[in-house]
């Protein structure tokens, strides 16, 4: 890892060029020419009633009363049709988000403007920033295309996430919570106010842990985040730093349902492996280790009544590997010679530990310029980006290897470079008499080159496969659409093209002859809303044509790995329903659901003999695409009464399929589960401004479900009879569990 001293060079070195668009809130009545920035919040990807875009705001206050230390995505579980996955089964460790089936590497998340998916395979791991959520002052989905953003392109939805405002009067907060399989958090925030006129500081420490629902499945993190903050005028600068350090024992191989009727649902195969005296193991380090930090420096100017320039530098830097024992591997695989065994045969396989690094840097710049008056909100911006991720693997043991093996001797090493550059305009305007219409076209230009040797071995050269790739993009994505309001009234319409480049994955996973093309989205969107005291009903419309989408077809590379494979033609559309219904100010119901049909057109399987040679292929027809359920819903009654409030929210998933083939044996079964939150705020007590108890229960019905995994097929010959073969992984979620939570403020 650099030190930090070359990492904050780093940074300083990048302030020279660009300089996310922040709209000014809560301005003072004061000479308008004096622009009190107290608050901001970044507006040139971000939705608001105008813009015809189907999109969900979560406030702090609404993230304070369900965070205990839980991975934001299962803090944004209630939002519509969105689906949370967690290997751990206890909602910390690895998790993941879908939005209308999308993964997560087709969601664009940006904090404070800045991207925050992996240059290279576009995923979030949030495992990397644990309890940032704490340091948040709300996280907007936009479900669909959305606006323009920065970084991966948003290819079903986008997450953007807006960090503290800096304080202005002095504060501490405590936060402490323990619950279920050991898992705790403990957090700690101050800020000083306003000093000097202009200045404030704001920190934030906090560690999490779990044992996990999952055996072994443990994890153990750390984070930080630090502001500081300058204000003027018309001016307001912050300087960011936050990151995260984590230890996750591995638990994505995930169990079959033989393995869990023989062994629990609890079982983890991972690291598991035979001992010298024959007994079953498991290999204590089998752990991910990452350890990232993220500095950004915003800007905001205030240019007159009517202009803003905004501006953001930032650098994250990510440096880390995963510990894993692999059983009966092939040592040539490993760059390792066959060996003579202690009974004085040839030993050409045996157990190995390995570690996969992975050492990257990522920083540029973002600058925004926006006009708004009377009827015309305008924004000019543009942003660069620069990725450079060194991937290498080494050998850390060998099982009885006769032979020189140096410590932590390498095997593969390449290096994937990526400069990502856009620009954009975009304007709504106020036609008449509450019609507005609205335009955002986005030019987005890539250039990735990945080269060395990759991690994969080719049987065909006898080597570890070359990487030379050398690819550009050029990207053009136009959204137009028409918002109507009028009173309680909210309609929309919007037509929008994203585009998004292949990952990392799609390269070194392939060969030259399989090397797929860019994705294309064509989002249509309509819209209709109607708020009131009493009620609140919406219902959004959405018809998500794709051309080139890349799906996995079961297809193998030339050196044994999985396709994802571009399909012509496939589509997502459905209907996104959503109601609150409030009679009493101390209680209101919320309902949404989201019904949809997912297809992939003349879906062609690869079913591969002992799952590597003689492929054969079977024409599907119109197949369910992966991982996307037809119906989502989620309910919530909630309680809120002098200091007291208790929420009991219950999420329903239909059955989806792991494969595109539509596979029974490797299907998802419905779920519905209930969980209840309870608070009590206490008044202001000596010495303490207040005092919060809040007190979680998870799966209140003991439903035993599983929310992800993975699927496979292959056939063998018995005779001149071809037998087909399916098997599944399924990831465990925990049964009824509990976690309390306590906050005090000072």
């Amino acid at each position: 890892m650099e030190k930090p001293f070359k990492v904050l060079a780093a940074a300083c070195a990048a302030a020279c060029a660009f300089v996310p668009t922040y709209a000014v809130e809560n301005q003072s009545e004061a000479d308008s020419s004096a622009i009190m920035l107290r608050d901001i919040e970044v507006s040139a990807n971000r939705a608001v009633r105008t813009t015809p875009v189907a999109f969900t705001n979560v406030s702090a206050e609404k993230i304070a009363a369900i965070n205990d230390g839980r991975d934001i995505p299962f803090l944004l579980n209630s939002v519509p049709s969105v689906i949370v996955t967690g290997d751990a089964g206890g909602g910390i460790g690895y998790s993941s988000i879908r939005v209308r089936g999308t993964d997560a590497s087709r969601i664009n998340i940006t904090a404070n403007g800045v991207p925050i998916n992996d240059s290279e395979s576009h995923n979030v791991y949030w495992v990397n920033m644990p309890d940032f959520v704490s340091s948040v002052r709300d996280i907007q989905i936009q479900r669909g295309a959305g606006t323009s953003t920065n970084g991966a392109g948003a290819f079903g939805a986008s997450i953007n996430m807006l960090s503290d405002a800096p304080s202005l009067d002095s504060y501490a907060q405590v936060a402490a919570s323990y619950g279920s399989y050991n898992a705790n958090r403990q957090t700690v925030k101050v800020g000083s106010g306003m000093f000097g006129d202009h200045w404030s500081v704001d920190a934030r420490f906090s560690h999490i842990g779990s044992d996990g629902y999952i055996e072994r499945a443990f994890s153990k993190l750390w984070s930080y985040q630090g502001q500081l903050a300058y204000r003027g005028d018309n001016t307001l600068m912050r300087l960011l730093a936050f990151g995260g350090k984590e230890r996750t024992y591995m638990a994505w191989d995930y169990a079959s349902k033989e393995q869990m009727e023989k062994y629990g649902r609890r079982y983890n195969p991972c690291g598991e492996y035979t001992a010298d005296d024959g007994s079953t193991a498991y290999y204590a380090d089998q752990c991910d280790n990452f350890v990232q930090h993220h500095i950004q420096l915003l800007l905001t100017q205030g240019l007159g009544q009517y202009w803003r320039l905004n501006a953001a530098l930032h650098y994250t830097k990510g440096d880390g590997y995963y510990d894993q024992y692999k059983t009966k591997r092939t040592l040539e695989e490993y760059g390792l010679q066959n060996f003579i065994g202690a009974d004085g045969e040839e030993v050409s396989k045996s157990d190995l530990i390995r570690l996969k690094n992975n050492d990257n840097d990522f920083g540029g710049g973002i600058i925004n310029i926006n006009y708004s008056r009377e009827r015309v909100n305008a924004t000019l911006g543009s942003a660069a980006n620069w990725h450079r991720g060194n991937h290498f693997g080494q050998i850390k043991w060998v099982r009885n290897y006769v032979g020189p093996l140096n410590p932590l001797q390498e095997y593969y090493r390449n290096t994937g470079r990526k400069f990502d550059f856009n620009i954009f305009g975009r304007a709504d305007i106020n036609v008449y008499n509450g019609l507005t219409a609205y335009a955002d076209l986005q030019y987005r230009h890539i250039h990735y080159t990945i080269s060395g040797v990759s991690d994969n071995f080719d049987w065909n050269t006898g080597s570890m496969g070359v990487l030379d790739i050398h690819r550009d993009y050029n990207f053009f994505n136009p959204k137009v659409g028409l918002t109507y309001l009028k009173g309680n009234h909210r309609a929309f319409a919007s037509w929008s093209v994203a585009h998004k480049e292949p990952v990392r994955d799609n390269f070194t996973d392939a060969d030259p002859e399989h090397y797929p093309v860019a994705e294309r989205l064509f989002d249509y969107e309509v819209g209709y809303s109607y708020d009131c005291r009493l009620f609140s009903l919406s219902a959004n419309l959405y018809y998500m044509d794709y051309k080139n989408q890349l799906v996995v077809t079961g297809q193998l590379s030339d050196t044994g790995n999985a396709l994802s494979v571009n399909a012509p033609k496939s589509y997502r559309t459905g209907i996104e329903l959503q109601g609150v219904l409030r009679p009493a100010e101390w209680f209101d119901w919320q309902l949404s659901a989201t019904i949809s049909r997912n297809r992939i057109k003349n879906f062609v399987e690869y079913i591969y003999e002992d799952e590597w040679t003689n492929p054969i292929s079977f024409e599907r027809g119109n197949t369910p695409i992966a991982f996307s359920p037809s119906l989502i819903m989620h309910n919530a009654f909630n309680f809120h009464w002098r200091g007291f409030d208790a929420s009991l929210q219950t999420k329903y998933v239909s059955s989806q399929y792991m494969n595109n083939a539509s596979s029974e044996e490797a299907k998802l079964d419905s779920y519905c589960v209930s969980d209840l939150h309870l608070g009590y705020k206490f008044g202001q007590i000596k010495g303490v401004k207040g005092l919060r108890l809040g007190f979680a229960i998870y799966n209140i019905f003991n439903k035993k479900y599983c929310n992800n995994g993975y699927a496979g097929a292959g056939y063998y010959m018995d005779g001149s009879e071809r037998v087909i073969y399916r098997y599944a992984g399924y990831a465990a979620q925990a049964t009824t569990n509990v976690m309390g939570t306590v906050t005090l403020d000072f």
